[in-house]
């Protein structure tokens, strides 16, 4: 039995070990930096000599986010990884995933474009996750870690709500995050579901025939428009209720914030430093991290209407995040975006003369 124990690692190792810990059943990828690790982490552990984890490289993006449909469809806990413009090839399957109501886990370790762009890290695949890149009124789960302890962490509460919610997750990192190496304590071992509790905790999976039933048939079509309307219908209100209740953020520093920064992954570690550089300049600012960038928490940024002045969104994108603050604080708070492009990590000093402009042209 593996037992919890504190390793140094990268961001992506945590995510391929923790993934064998949690008794994921099978994960199926492509190579594409900054996030091929995940996928060497698990061929050089071999997990399927222990675990009886399969481990099988693809022979293209599109083919393993079908594998990882077929395995999905059969009630098991698997997972894909990739880095933007893999991500973008899979979200076909992605959506017919959604419109199956099929539970997997995804992840995306960003990094710059558009098109195959640069392998230096980025956050520009926010719309793509978040407002859905594939075709469809659907959702995905989305968790942004800002940490390698989170992307540990977030494999096994992706896996969690997407088996929850019959939907898919997925981790959205960086290659900051992704290639950083920190301290991280690994989730004790979980032992994979045997056949028997599959169709126990999961009837609509395709098992093949049961006593009391024909075979099961897993599908996102439906040619009856009056049909595939209700269905839409009952996703929307499955979204509505992970909105209720799934909703995730951390506040630093905001009691007496006069200005916030709103920053995700790799932005929010840099953006806590700027906080710290700011309130020595006397600066009351503090730092909202959204941890689910779906749901977003946007009754919690709401709350700070009527009590900050401004917020500046960090992104290292052109600004993604920036339209749902603004959604949430309903125009009714200054907010301004900082953001580098191109694959260029900013250093906290950068945030901070954002700060400061967005502070002067409160004051004018």
């Amino acid at each position: 039995m593996m037992t919890e124990e504190i390793k140094l690692m990268k961001g992506n190792e945590a995510i391929a070990y923790a993934a064998i810990r949690y008794g994921a059943d099978g994960y199926f990828g492509y190579p594409i930096t900054p996030q091929s690790e995940i996928m060497e982490t698990l061929m050089l552990e071999k997990p399927w000599e222990t675990t009886g984890m399969v481990v099988l490289q693809a022979e293209s993006e599109v083919a393993a986010i079908n594998m990882v449909y077929g395995g999905a469809a059969c009630g098991k806990r698997v997972m894909t990884s990739s880095s933007s413009p893999g991500i973008s090839l899979k979200q076909e399957g992605i959506s017919y995933m959604a419109g199956a109501e099929l539970p997997a886990l995804l992840v995306n370790v960003m990094r710059g474009g558009p098109g195959l762009g640069t392998i230096q890290p980025s956050q520009a695949d926010y719309f793509q996750t978040v407002k859905g890149g594939g075709h469809g009124d659907y959702k995905i789960i989305t968790l942004a870690p800002a940490s390698v302890q989170e992307m540990a962490d977030h494999v096994v509460l992706g896996f969690d709500l997407a088996f929850k919610y019959n939907n898919p997750a997925m981790i959205l990192s960086d290659g900051v995050i992704g290639q950083m190496m920190e301290k991280v304590i690994l989730p004790e071992a979980r032992p994979r579901k045997t056949e028997a509790e599959i169709r126990k905790e999961q009837p609509w999976a395709t098992l093949g025939r049961l006593a009391s039933r024909k075979r099961n048939i897993i599908t996102s079509l439906e040619l009856d428009s009056n049909i595939m309307e209700q269905n839409n219908l009952r996703f929307q209100q499955k979204y509505r209720t992970i909105e209720a209740n799934e909703v995730l953020y951390e506040e630093m520093r905001c009691e007496d914030a006069e200005y916030l920064i709103v920053a995700f992954g790799s932005a929010a570690r840099i953006s806590q430093k700027a906080v710290e550089m700011a309130r020595e300049e006397g600066i009351k600012v503090g730092l909202f991290r959204p941890i689910t960038l779906w749901p977003f928490p946007s009754k919690a940024l709401h709350g700070f209407v009527g009590k900050a002045k401004g917020i500046l969104s960090v992104e290292l994108n052109a600004g993604q995040m920036i339209e749902d603050i603004k959604l949430a604080v309903e125009c009714k708070i200054k907010v301004e975006h900082f953001g580098r492009l191109g694959g260029i990590v900013p250093a906290p000093d950068e945030v901070l003369e954002a700060l400061r402009v967005l502070k002067a042209s409160n004051e004018k």
